[in-house]
């Protein structure tokens, strides 16, 4: 009884096996043909991807790194930062002491006031310096005339004095004449005595009244020389008077210079008030203060670095694309960034710059090919990629130097 069911049993496996061998069959079909699918989805794949897009993975973030330091020289009063601290924009990260730049305020703020009333006197002098220089023309002008009439009338009188001398010495030449015909009349007692002693007296007074006649002639001589020296003195301070349009220009420009000195003194003080201000070194924008090396009682000087600012507001990538990557490659083509550091997070992104040559160019080194021993290697060109939204890196997360991996749509 077993033997016979031993034998039904293989018997039976016999019929089944032709069975199993046809079933199998379309199952190898369909593997076959899911592995060839999914070859063709991974080479369509593919194709789209190189064709449409192309990346690197070598490529990082960039930012600003800003090299703080002091614009006057000074003495470290005071250090408000501590190393890997977040600042805002204007946050003062050092101070220095401001007492010499205080005293420099002050004294430029007398030198100004002492230039602004130097000015108002100049200012003041210019229309009196005028007024005065053309009332002394007109009184000059009006002394000349006046000086003038003296010398005519001077002169007129002389004419008068010389002809009145003229006459005196007639009457006198004549009473001379009168008394010597006297002299041996009274002897011989023609006359009488007392007609002789007439003849002497109107003699003596003849010859005084000449005396007398030349003394004026003199004194007319000396009034027309009087008169004439007033005209040379009236005409020589009309000259001077005449100079008073170069007075009034000598006092404008006087007055110039004083407002000069004022713009002068202003931007002297506006400078000691800027070195004042320089004494709070603040931060010119947002960022992360790295490689302090700035101490309380320190003396820094002018361009003294002081600490390095990592700005984290103004971030760009700088992608490193082989040349034959950069045949479909356009400025403003969009860009999905892919960072590292959190796990493939994506940033939108576009391209902003191609560079303009080759990092191997740019290099410390250049490669010199010109030896015979060129070999063909495929070259790298910077390009930059700006992100879209810059409230994107909001959270700052983004940080020069981290790695990324961007993906230009190229078509």
């Amino acid at each position: 009884m077993a033997e016979q069911t031993a034998e039904q049993t293989t018997e039976k496996n016999r019929i089944d096996q032709p069975n199993d061998e046809v079933a199998q069959k379309p199952r190898r079909r369909f593997i076959i043909i899911g592995v060839v699918a999914i070859l063709v989805v991974v080479g369509l794949l593919w194709w789209w991807h190189s064709t449409y897009y192309e990346d690197t993975d070598d490529a990082q973030v960039n930012g600003h790194l800003i090299q703080i330091s002091a614009r006057v020289a000074g003495h470290i009063l005071k250090v408000n930062v501590d190393e890997n601290q977040y600042v805002d924009a204007g946050t003062v990260i050092a101070e220095l002491d401001p007492s010499d730049f205080q005293t420099a305020v002050q004294q430029d703020e007398a030198n100004l006031e002492s230039a602004e009333a130097s000015y108002e006197a100049a200012k003041v002098t210019v229309p009196v310096t005028h007024i005065n220089t053309g009332s002394t023309l007109t009184s000059a002008g009006a002394d000349v005339s006046s000086a003038s009439s003296q010398v005519v009338q001077s002169e007129h009188q002389l004419q008068a004095a010389q002809a009145a001398v003229q006459q005196a010495e007639a009457n006198n030449t004549k009473a001379q004449l009168d008394l010597q015909r006297y002299k041996p009349l009274v002897e011989k007692d023609v006359i009488s005595k007392q007609q002789f002693d007439a003849a002497v007296a109107s003699a003596d007074g003849d010859k005084a009244a000449l005396e007398q006649s030349k003394a004026q002639l003199e004194a007319a001589n000396s009034a027309v020389r009087v008169a004439k020296d007033k005209v040379a003195s009236a005409q020589a301070s009309y000259k001077n008077a005449e100079t008073g349009p170069q007075q009034v220009a000598i006092q404008k420009a006087k007055a110039d210079q004083a407002a000069a000195m004022v713009e002068q003194s202003k931007a002297a003080l506006a400078q000691a008030k800027l070195n004042l201000s320089y004494t709070q070194i603040v931060a010119p924008t947002a960022g992360i203060v790295t490689k302090k090396s700035v101490e309380v009682g320190q003396n820094v000087s002018v361009g003294q670095n002081m600490a390095t600012l990592v700005s984290l507001d103004d971030i760009w990538i700088t992608a490193n694309f082989k040349e034959t990557q950069l045949e479909h490659m356009r400025q403003g083509q969009h860009v999905t960034i892919s960072v590292d550091a959190y796990g493939g997070r994506k940033y939108d992104g576009k391209i902003t710059q191609i560079g303009g040559a080759t990092g191997s160019v740019l290099s410390l080194f250049p490669p010199e090919n010109a030896t015979g021993n060129y070999v063909k290697v495929v070259q790298r060109i910077p390009v930059r990629i700006d992100l879209t939204d810059r409230n994107e890196n909001s959270d700052h997360l983004l940080r020069p130097g981290m790695s990324v991996e961007p993906k230009v749509k190229v078509k």
